[in-house]
């Protein structure tokens, strides 16, 4: 039940003001139990603290192949046709998309969905995560990973890097200029969040920091 998703997208939409709520609604009434029907693992949905018109999302997969049918059939499949016009509405640009997996065995999402907030949960505050995306400006090589691992957080939860493969006849895009090491971490709170060190700069362009809030029925939580 908790195999670790070889596959990983990490998914960034900009929402309409004040959208958000509904976006949650929807996602979590319909849209997590119907895209794990396709053999996808809804690994979390979140709030972005730092912009109240974002919401952030991941999903998993267990390879390349099954990615591209499990998105076939969710997005041609009943659920998607009757709620995904209501989702749709709430989005300014959903194309945000970072297609990932584990740096190495083990660095991924190991996920139990038996551990998920059930319908009907209500919310109530917790811990933070927070995502440090790092863009390189240099390809991904073991050592460049080695050097961005050896700065973990005792905090991890997951390492990921690009995944370079691409499926055909995918309805939704990911980006094509991504070249990145992600790390995703768990804290009590905001206050306990304090960006790691990300390894010798001459590897690295730029980086992002996320600071994200669990909705009420997200797998992921710190």
């Amino acid at each position: 039940m908790n195999d670790e998703c070889a596959v990983v997208e990490l998914r960034q939409y900009t929402l309409h003001p004040g959208a958000c709520d509904t976006l949650i609604r929807v996602f979590e009434d319909h849209f997590i139990e119907g895209q794990e029907a396709h053999g996808m693992r809804v690994i979390g949905q979140f709030r972005d603290l730092a912009a109240p018109d974002r919401f952030v999302w991941l999903r998993g997969f267990t390879d390349m192949e099954a990615r591209a049918r499990a998105i076939e059939g969710f997005y041609s499949g009943p659920v998607w046709k009757e709620h995904g016009p209501e989702a749709n509405a709430t989005m300014i640009d959903h194309t945000d998309v970072l297609l990932l997996k584990p740096v190495r065995s083990g660095s991924g999402f190991r996920l139990d969905p038996r551990r998920r907030p059930p319908p009907g949960t209500i919310e109530t505050p917790g811990g933070v995560i927070t995502v440090t995306i790092v863009h390189l400006a240099e390809s991904a090589s073991p050592a460049v990973i080695a050097a961005l691992c050896d700065a973990r957080e005792s905090a991890t939860l997951a390492e990921l890097v690009t995944e370079p493969a691409r499926t055909p006849a995918t309805r939704l895009p990911v980006r094509e200029d991504a070249n990145v090491f992600v790390r995703l971490a768990g804290h009590a709170g905001v206050h306990a969040c304090r960006p790691a060190p990300i390894g010798p700069t001459a590897i690295v362009s730029r980086v992002e920091h996320l600071i994200l809030q669990p909705t009420r029925r997200s797998l992921l939580r710190a």
